[in-house]
């Protein structure tokens, strides 16, 4: 039997030596969100000083404003993401020549960006952050499984970074020391997703939902003030089941107010399923050498076949804007990139697929914005039109709930008429009338 230890010691170095490894051409893809690995990625920008040139990093959600994304050397390192952060949409914005987005669906993710590499005859590499090792050899991905396990077993060349505070958790996320060519060591807390206050809109729009989630029903919620008014309005629910893309605080406190058990999930019953988590140090602690968490593959956790097989599935999610047709754009504001896809299509077809199962799309009927002479001015976001460029993420065919602060609609086979009354009469009573309007003046497409 190999000696661990000694593997493990002929294996670390600094992390300059880490970052030498990587060679012009590399295909680089970063673990997710607060699975990054921090420390290598503040200095991946010196690989310049090498002569490395034609880098490119794929990441997702990254929790800091990196010198590689803010202060761009597109000669060495171009940035492509599937989930825009802030750093990313500032620097889009400014024009920076060296970023750009690649569209996919979470269950896709990772995987699609590596064939494509591989198309283009470039190694692809995997920088990821992975708790201490064990006595038999093993570490864990941590905070993320949704693409960096499928890397690994797709030959990918793995530079860890091995952080002593990093949880250890279960699912997909096993990699032996023997699966990795380089690792550093560091000792720092993971980056937090601070708890989002929720305000009264957010109430609301969440009483709307939960009085429509049942007992033993499965949830999926995302991020924000919405979902976290939510999880509030569900502490009275019994039985609830998780199956989500990502792992939140609100989901702790739903497990230790009683009120999810997964005693009634046709999956993986009495677990918790995700693919990734990011909260604050008590989403870190409750996960950590936790069994019942079970961080698994994105490309099955978000496969709406899967999804759909869970008993009353109830999918969670938020737009920008959404138009008299149905249409939602979630990750756009017209062509400027704003976010991403994620696993919004996957969750919401996925849901109407399950017995008892819905999908609610949530989001504040107004929003204030500047206008074109710099001017602030509230605008509703339930639109005769999606503005021009606009991505749509969750199609017209594939919305079921509606949801504002004024109510609750359900488009599911409804014709486009009917849509748009719908909708209307979920708008906020300022727009109404013009939104009226625009419908009675175009009859010929609705």
């Amino acid at each position: 039997m190999a000696d661990f230890k000694t593997l493990y010691k002929s294996k670390r170095m600094s992390i300059p030596e880490a970052l030498g490894m990587i060679c012009g051409g590399d295909a680089v893809m970063t673990a997710l969100g607060a699975a990054e690995p921090a420390e290598l990625l503040k200095q991946v920008h010196t690989i310049a000083k090498n002569g490395v040139t034609g880098v490119d990093i794929t990441n997702c959600l990254p929790m800091h404003e990196y010198d590689f994304i803010v202060n761009p050397n597109a000669n060495a390192i171009t940035n492509s993401a599937w989930f825009f952060s802030g750093g990313q949409r500032k620097a889009a914005k400014a024009g920076g020549a060296h970023i750009s987005f690649v569209p996919q669906h979470l269950h896709g993710a990772g995987m699609r960006r590596l064939y494509a590499m591989r198309q283009d005859g470039r190694r692809v590499v995997l920088m990821a952050s992975c708790s201490p090792m064990d006595e038999h050899g093993f570490l864990s991905l941590s905070l993320s499984a949704t693409y960096e396990r499928l890397l690994i077993d797709e030959g990918a060349f793995v530079i860890a970074e091995v952080n002593a505070q990093m949880p250890r958790t279960f699912g997909d996320v096993t990699i032996h020391i023997s699966e990795i060519d380089a690792l550093v060591e560091t000792d720092h807390a993971p980056a937090q997703l601070p708890h989002v206050p929720s305000c009264e809109n957010d109430a609301k729009i969440a009483a709307f939902v939960a009085e429509r989630i049942e007992d033993g029903s499965t949830i999926q919620l995302g991020i924000g003030g919405i979902p976290n008014a939510l999880a509030a309005g569900l502490k009275d629910k019994r039985h609830l089941g998780i199956h989500t893309e990502m792992l939140t605080d609100n989901m702790v406190d739903l497990v230790e107010c009683g009120a999810v058990d997964n005693s009634k999930k046709t999956l993986y019953k009495h677990k918790i399923v995700g693919t990734f988590a990011m909260g604050t140090q008590k989403l870190y602690n409750f996960i950590n050498n936790n069994p019942s968490v079970l961080l698994k593959n994105g490309y099955w956790v978000n496969d709406p076949a899967v999804i759909g097989q869970n008993y009353k599935m109830q999918s969670i999610n938020t737009a920008l804007e959404i138009d008299l047709f149905g249409q939602c754009a979630s990750e756009s504001i017209g062509p400027m990139q704003f976010s991403g896809s994620g696993g919004q299509a996957d969750t919401a077809v996925g849901a109407q697929r399950s017995v008892g199962g819905h999908s609610f799309i949530c989001l504040y009927s107004t929003a204030m914005v500047r206008n074109s002479n710099g001017e602030k001015e509230v605008i509703s976001k339930i639109a005769p039109m999606l503005k021009h460029g606009s991505v749509v993420t969750l199609s017209r065919n594939d919305v079921d709930y509606v949801v504002t602060e004024y109510g609750i609609v359900n488009l599911r086979g409804r014709s486009l008429k009917e849509r748009a009354e719908c909708l209307i009469s979920i708008a906020h009573p300022d727009f109404r009338d013009e939104l009226k309007f625009h419908v009675k003046k175009h009859p010929e497409i609705y």
